[in-house]
């Protein structure tokens, strides 16, 4: 089993930045996978960022990229969404997910384990 638990949401204005923080407890953490996916009120959860153990990659849907950064703390069994340049359509609760065989999938399927998520409100 692996616990996933989020924080560093909150209010901010557009063109801000929040650092969401995902930590794990459980097995070795190493060895997963790590995801971050968003929902917004009335929408579907959608793919964020992934990061691949396997090729060392990180992945960023359209919508983010450029101005979002995945990274992973082994040490501290963290994995982070830095966000940066937030827009009012950034509004969402994030989810941290995690699987030992999802090698950065954009696919909601490919993660075994959620959190509890953190809530970004982005006021234009």
């Amino acid at each position: 089993q692996v616990q996933l638990v989020e924080s560093g949401g909150g209010l901010v204005q557009a063109g801000g930045s929040l650092r969401l923080s995902c930590a794990a407890s459980g097995r070795t953490f190493s060895n997963y996978d790590m995801g971050w996916f968003r929902q917004a009120p009335g929408k579907e959860r959608e793919f964020v960022a992934a990061f691949s153990r396997r090729t060392s990659s990180s992945y960023y849907a359209d919508s983010v990229k450029g101005r979002f950064t995945i990274s992973r703390d082994n040490a501290k069994i963290t994995v982070y969404l830095q966000m940066n340049s937030l827009k009012p359509e950034d509004t969402a609760r994030y989810y941290c997910a995690a699987d030992s065989g999802a090698f950065g999938s954009k696919f909601e399927t490919a993660y075994h384990y959620w959190g509890q998520g953190t809530q970004v409100t982005v006021s234009s």
